[in-house]
């Protein structure tokens, strides 16, 4: 039963970290523009992306990641989930950090 916990565990505390490391790749004048709140907010959506492009292309290794085409989709969701108003050249900022994340865990 622990298991379940200590994935939970493990998945809140990398979602922190992914936010912290975002936070500090944002530019001051995006940073501004977001809470933590939005940034959870994006990173679930961003994964949410990345299982749909998953499903559409069956091969993790040919999904090849496009940072507009992320932050319009990020952008539309949180408007028609009334989540707020975004401006995709801002959430971009926020893409691109959570891909640096990514890398900088693989290397």
């Amino acid at each position: 039963m622990g298991n379940i916990e200590d994935d939970f565990l493990a998945d809140a505390e990398d979602d922190r970290l992914t936010v912290e490391f975002i936070k500090n790749y944002l530019p001051q004048e995006v940073k501004e523009k977001f809470t933590d709140d939005d940034l959870y907010y994006f990173l679930d959506v961003i994964g949410e992306y990345y299982v749909a492009l998953l499903d559409k292309t069956g091969d993790e290794d040919e999904v090849d990641i496009d940072i507009d085409a992320v932050a319009d989709y990020i952008a539309k969701k949180a408007r028609k989930e009334k989540i707020g108003e975004f401006d995709p050249e801002d959430l971009r900022w926020v893409v691109d950090g959570e891909l640096e994340y990514g890398e900088s865990l693989e290397n």
